[in-house]
C-alpha cells in the first residue's frame, strides 16, 4: 500500500450564514440571501482557511461571558471534551441531513432543532460557523418511491427538499451556510472514491466499488464494534462477491429503471455512505471541528465515513463527534408497522410549532425522548405561559415612555438578571443542558407577574425599569434557544386558534358558552356554572375570572392533567 496520499482539495465557495440583524427570528428562510465566501480552503493547509471580511455578530445581545468554555459529548471518545476549534474564532459543523423521498417526521425535528441549537449558541459566543448540511437525492428509497409514483427520482427529492424547508421554517431552525445535494456533487464523490482505490483500500467488482474494511485496522472505533459483529444482512448488504460480508458499496453499477451517472469503473450510482466524505470535504476540508446526526447513524454510515475520509486522505480528522438520542412514541419505538409514526405537518397541524421546539428542547439532546400527547400538551401549556407573561409586560411597558426611564435597576431585580444570565451560560455550556435553561425561565417570569399583578409589585421602585430589563434578558435568551416569535400578541392568537381546533370548538362558541356561565352565576345557579367550566377544561379550554370579565386561555385537558399525576 502507498504511503503518499493525496488529499482532496475543496474548492467550492459556500456561504457564511449571516447572525439576524433582528433580534426577533420566526422565518429564517425569509433571510436576505448570503453573499458567497471561500468557507474553508485545503489547497496549502490541512487548517481551514476563512474569509477574514466576513463577520458573524453574536446572535442576541446578552452580555459576553468571560471566555466560558463549552464543554461537547463526543461519541468517539465517550466523554464530554472542551471544545476547542481548529482555527481560533471560526467553527465547520456537517450535519447528516434527510433522504428526501417522503415528508419528515418528529426524529428528523429533534435531529435539526438539536443543531440548530448548537449553531447559535456557537454564534451567540462569537464564532463565524460554516454549517453545511446536505440533501440525499440520490438514493435507493428515493428510486422506488420515484417508480412508485411514476415520477423522475430527482424531481421527487427536490419537491421534498422545499417540503423539507418548509418543516425548518416552522421550527424556526435558522438555514445552514450551504446545503449540497448528492446529485450536484458526481465529480467530487467520483475523484474520492479514485483516490482510495489508488490508496489499496478498494477493489472493483463487475462496475461495483466495494471498501475493504481489512485494510482500515481503525475500523468500529466510533461505534466500538468489531468487525466480526458485523454480520451480513445487518444493515450491511448481502453480497457474495465481497471479500469480507461486512465491505460495503462506494460505487454501485447501474440497473434498469435507475438513475446513472458516467464514471472510470461504468455507468452507476453512489453508495449512500461516500456521499457525506465528499461533499464534507468539499467544503470543509478533510479535517474540521463537529460532525453530527442522529444516533442511528453513529453505525454504519459515520463508521463509514470515517474510514472513507482517513482512506482517501491520511489527514482526515473530525475533533467532535455529536449525535442526539432516539425518539420513542408513548414509550414505544417510532415506526410506520406500529402506527405511531408523526410527520411534522401531522404534529403542527393541532400544535404550534413553537411548542413542538419547546418539547423538543425540554429533554437533554442525547437522551432518549418519549413523544406523547401529554408531553406535547405540557409543552404547549408552558410556552403560552411564557408568551402571555412577556405580553403584559409588552403592554404595560407600552405605557411608559423609555425616555423617562431611569438606567437603575433595583439590587434584587438586577440579582436575578444575573443568576437567569449565569444559570443559561452555564447550563448552554455543559453540553447544551437546555431542559436547566427552560426551567431557569420560572423566577424570572415569577417576578414579571408579581411585578404586574400583586398589589406589592405594583408598587415597588423602579417597576418599569425592572420590567424593561426582565423582559430583555428573557428576550434575548429566546432568540439564543430559537423560540422568540416576531409578535407576542400573534403567536398567542396561533396558540389559542390550535386549542380551538384540539378542541373543536370556535371562539364563538366558547364566548357563548361563557355567557352562559355568567348567566348561571348571576342566578346563583353555581352548579351549572361549574359544569360549563369543568366541561371546557376537560376539552383543554380554562376559564379566568377577574374584574374585567372572564376570559380563556389553552390548558391541558382535565383527563391528560390526571395521567401527569399518574405518571409522577
Amino acid at each position: 500500500m502507498g504511503t503518499l496520499f493525496k488529499c482532496y482539495k475543496p474548492l467550492f465557495l459556500t456561504r457564511f450564514a449571516p447572525v439576524p440583524k433582528s433580534l426577533r427570528i420566526v422565518h429564517p428562510l425569509k433571510l436576505k440571501r448570503r453573499s458567497f465566501v471561500r468557507c474553508f480552503d485545503c489547497l496549502s493547509s490541512s487548517h481551514p482557511l476563512v474569509n477574514e471580511k466576513t463577520t458573524q455578530k453574536p446572535i442576541g445581545d446578552l452580555p459576553p461571558a468571560p471566555s466560558p468554555e463549552l464543554w461537547l459529548y463526543n461519541t468517539m471518545t465517550r466523554r464530554k471534551d472542551l471544545f476547542k476549534p481548529r482555527v481560533n474564532g471560526k467553527v465547520g459543523m456537517y450535519v447528516c441531513g434527510v433522504t428526501a423521498y417522503d415528508l419528515s417526521h418528529i426524529g428528523h425535528a429533534r435531529v435539526y432543532v438539536t443543531f440548530d441549537v448548537l449553531y447559535r449558541y456557537l454564534m451567540h459566543l462569537g464564532y463565524e460557523v460554516c454549517y453545511v448540511r446536505n440533501f440525499t437525492d440520490v438514493d435507493d428509497k428515493i428510486i422506488a418511491r420515484a417508480n412508485e409514483l411514476g415520477e423522475d427520482s430527482i424531481s421527487l427529492s427536490r419537491r421534498y427538499c422545499e417540503e423539507f424547508h418548509q418543516d425548518m421554517v416552522h421550527l424556526c431552525c435558522l438555514p445552514p451556510s450551504v446545503e449540497p445535494r448528492v446529485s450536484d456533487h458526481m465529480p467530487q464523490i467520483i475523484d474520492m472514491i479514485k483516490q482510495i482505490l489508488d490508496n489499496g483500500y478498494a477493489y472493483r467488482i463487475d462496475g461495483d466499488v466495494f471498501f475493504s474494511v481489512d485494510k482500515f485496522p481503525k475500523y468500529g472505533r466510533l461505534s466500538g464494534r468489531k468487525l466480526e459483529d458485523n454480520r451480513a444482512g445487518e444493515r450491511v448488504a448481502v453480497d457474495s462477491r465481497k471479500k469480507n460480508p461486512a465491505d460495503f458499496a462506494l460505487w454501485k453499477s447501474a440497473k434498469e429503471g435507475e438513475p446513472f451517472w458516467q464514471s472510470p469503473w461504468g455507468p452507476g450510482r453512489p453508495g449512500w455512505h461516500i456521499e457525506c466524505s465528499a461533499m464534507s470535504a468539499a467544503y470543509l476540508g478533510y479535517s474540521f471541528d463537529i460532525h453530527g446526526g442522529g444516533m442511528d447513524l453513529v453505525f454504519p454510515h459515520h463508521e463509514n465515513e470515517i474510514a472513507q475520509s482517513c482512506a482517501a486522505c491520511n489527514q482526515s480528522n473530525v475533533s467532535y463527534w455529536i449525535h442526539n438520542g432516539f425518539v420513542t412514541v408513548d414509550s414505544e419505538k417510532m415506526s410506520k408497522s406500529l402506527g405511531n409514526f408523526f410527520t411534522i405537518r401531522q404534529v403542527i397541524d393541532l400544535y404550534h410549532p413553537l411548542a413542538l421546539r419547546l418539547f423538543l428542547m425540554g429533554t437533554h439532546y442525547r437522551s432518549p425522548i418519549n413523544y406523547s400527547v401529554v408531553q406535547l400538551e405540557s409543552a404547549s401549556e408552558r410556552i403560552f405561559y411564557i408568551y402571555q407573561t412577556l405580553h403584559d409586560c409588552e403592554l404595560v411597558l407600552s405605557q411608559h415612555s423609555a425616555g423617562h426611564q431611569k438606567d437603575f435597576i433595583p439590587p434584587d431585580t438586577l440579582n436575578g438578571i444575573k443568576k437567569f444570565h449565569d444559570d443559561f451560560l452555564a447550563s448552554m455550556s455543559d453540553d447544551l443542558h437546555t431542559p436547566v435553561v427552560l426551567a431557569a425561565f420560572s423566577d424570572p417570569l415569577k417576578t414579571i407577574n408579581d411585578l404586574l399583578h400583586t398589589r406589592k409589585g405594583k408598587k415597588q421602585a423602579m417597576r418599569i425599569e425592572s420590567l424593561t430589563a426582565l423582559e430583555k434578558i428573557i428576550r434575548e435568551v429566546l432568540v439564543v434557544l430559537g423560540l422568540m416569535p416576531t409578535s407576542y400578541s400573534e403567536v398567542l392568537h396561533q396558540l389559542r386558534e390550535k386549542a380551538l381546533k384540539r378542541a373543536r370548538l370556535t371562539e364563538d362558541q366558547i364566548l357563548q358558552k361563557i355567557e352562559e356561565r355568567t348567566a348561571a352565576r348571576k342566578n346563583k345557579d353555581y352548579e351549572k356554572s361549574d359544569e360549563i367550566r369543568k366541561d371546557l377544561a376537560a376539552i383543554g379550554i380554562a376559564l379566568m375570572d377577574t374584574p374585567e370579565g372572564t376570559s380563556w386561555r389553552p390548558t391541558i385537558p382535565l383527563a391528560l392533567q390526571e395521567q401527569q399525576v399518574t405518571a409522577v
